[in-house]
């Protein structure tokens, strides 16, 4: 028993005092970087982990929720098998919600998250074009069959279109550029939103414009052409950027 306790300390260190939660969230980093914690891990009980690091129980449940809030714990309470605090796999939530904050407080400008956008979607469109399979591209296409719905209003038309994006970068297989995809895509829904209603009855020709762009990136999966995609996936993003912002991105 002496030697299994002896085990759960190792790698766990006293902390200074001074910002202490901090400090007790750079050992967890520390534990996750060298390896010795990993996704469904479970972390030692708050009092313990306390202990351990010479610190408050304060100091530890702040520095949980902290992180919990980053998607990197996953919090439960209770006796069971899925009980206390593990190691989460990052969800694409916790990214999208930090861009999120960031483009609403216009930390990023507008122009360089559409060229990140451009930069990435580029990237999802190519290996799209080579790897998304049937049931994938059916699912593209029945996305577009909705935005060409008469009663598809403009919220509704950019939840779609906002699926569509995200698809197409699941569809390529690289789950890191199809998460900062995703995170980028979704911080710009609110922005693209209030920029469909500001446009008026302006609103409309844009609306069929996009729905065009759409056909062609997506007869260009289709053909598994993948410079085609590429092209159609830039333009179609600097067309609507320029519509609605009334500039160019150079």
């Amino acid at each position: 028993m002496a030697d299994s306790e002896t085990d759960d300390r190792a790698g766990w260190r006293p902390v200074a005092r001074s910002r202490t939660y901090e400090l007790v969230i750079d050992r967890i980093e520390e534990q996750i970087v060298s390896g010795q914690l990993g996704v469904g891990d479970r972390l030692p009980p708050e009092r313990d982990l306390a202990q351990m690091l010479g610190v408050s129980r304060a100091a530890v449940r702040e520095a949980f929720r902290a992180l919990e809030a980053q998607g990197v714990l996953r919090m439960a309470v209770g006796t069971g098998p899925d009980s206390g605090t593990t190691i989460a796999a990052l969800p694409s939530q916790a990214l999208t919600r930090l861009l999120r904050f960031h483009v609403a407080l216009a930390n990023f400008p507008m122009a360089d998250v559409v060229r990140a956008r451009i930069m990435l979607e580029r990237e999802s469109a190519r290996n799209a074009a080579q790897r998304a399979t049937e049931t994938e591209l059916g699912e593209l296409r029945a996305l577009l069959d909705e935005m060409d719905s008469p009663d598809c209003d403009r919220e509704r038309f950019n939840d779609l279109d906002t699926r569509f994006h995200v698809a197409i970068a699941e569809a390529g297989g690289n789950r890191l550029v199809a998460d900062m995809t995703i995170a980028i895509r979704e911080s710009l829904r609110r922005p693209l939103l209030a920029a469909f209603d500001e446009l008026g009855d302006e609103w409309f020709p844009i609306a069929d414009g996009l729905r065009h762009d759409h056909r062609l990136i997506h007869q260009a999966l289709l053909a598994r052409d993948a410079a085609a995609a590429e092209e159609q996936v830039e333009r179609h993003i600097r067309s609507f950027y320029r519509s609605a912002w009334l500039q160019d991105l150079g």
